[in-house]
């Protein structure tokens, strides 16, 4: 039987969450929502529900919190912003999507995330977003009309079967390659966080050299690869759960590679990066970077005000 999703409303103080890591390549990041529905087995930011009092396992894909003021708080914070001698200019654009997925399912019925662009569109605020799903096609016009410095659709493989391993409740590559391929037809600067890379699953020669021919194809203005980070306890003992499950023979070698850090040792990461750079050039795609990199070092805002309302769809 399949697990019901449960929904909560709260409430923000601010939605425009300011970033201190000086890696990122922006100084302020929005996300409407708590928790994700994609409930990819990798997602960095699953550990982020027990600033919550929640669990850190499925609840994260099954309990999900709405910024029911999204809307209203970001005008608030954009008037008083505008009011101070810096103005708007302080937030550069706004990175939108560093914890959750702003296109998430629920966003289909409660459209935050379009109240949120809708707001920014008239301050004319500049935004980055990052998705795995095609719904961000509901706002193309409006998006045409916004400061937008990078569309970022995530695909970490192009492999169905890998797909369905690590993120079953995701919408298939396919789909996500198709979007960023109109994306680049209507004009946006759309392209492929290829994230994160697995150790021998998405690394092959094989699984590389299909995914940027793929990328190519779709008309990506760029690929960025980024590499599996494991930041906490609870985000590694759930990935390693799923290794477990369809990979045993790998986890040892998992195991020795993450054991005393949150990220793949340089050993591996170093010749891995210019491998794929040596594809990108092949393919035509080098040198093509986006406005934001994938926020490997983000850390990701925290809810604000008490839970007010749930409810079930």
């Amino acid at each position: 039987m399949a697990k019901l999703t449960r929904y909560e409303s709260i409430q923000s103080k601010t939605m425009l969450n300011s970033v201190k890591a000086t890696s990122m390549p922006f100084n302020y990041s929005l996300n409407p929502y708590r928790g994700c529905q994609h409930g990819c087995s990798f997602c960095y930011a699953r550990s982020t529900h027990a600033f919550l009092g929640e669990r850190t396992d499925d609840t994260f894909q099954h309990h999900i919190f709405l910024k029911n003021n999204a809307a209203d708080a970001l005008r608030e914070q954009l008037v008083k912003a505008s009011r101070s001698k810096q103005g708007l200019d302080r937030f550069g654009p706004v990175a939108i999507g560093t914890a959750t997925d702003p296109y998430q399912q629920i966003e289909s019925r409660a459209m935050l995330t379009r109240q949120c662009l809708e707001v920014l569109a008239e301050y004319e605020v500049p935004v980055s977003v990052t998705t795995r799903s095609p719904l961000i096609l509901r706002d193309l016009e409006l998006l045409k009309r916004m400061k937008v410095a990078s569309i970022n659709l995530s695909v970490h493989t192009v492999n169905t079967n890998v797909w369905r391993r690590f993120e079953p409740s995701t919408p298939s590559p396919a789909k996500r390659l198709d979007t960023v391929k109109t994306l680049v037809e209507e004009g946006l600067p759309a392209g492929i966080f290829m994230a994160p890379i697995l150790p021998l699953i998405t690394d092959t020669d094989n699984e590389l050299d299909l995914f940027v021919r793929v990328a190519a194809a779709s008309k990506a203005s760029f690929v960025m690869p980024s590499f599996l980070r494991l930041n906490t306890s609870e985000v590694k003992y759930w990935f390693f759960e799923t290794l477990r499950t369809h990979y045993p023979e790998f986890v040892t070698t998992y195991a020795s590679y993450y054991h005393a850090s949150h990220h793949l040792p340089d050993g591996y990461r170093l010749p891995m990066k210019k491998k794929v750079h040596t594809l990108l050039a092949r393919y035509g795609l080098a040198d093509k970077e986006p406005f934001i990199r994938p926020p490997e070092n983000a850390t990701p805002d925290l809810p604000e005000g008490p839970i007010q309302l749930s409810f079930t769809f």
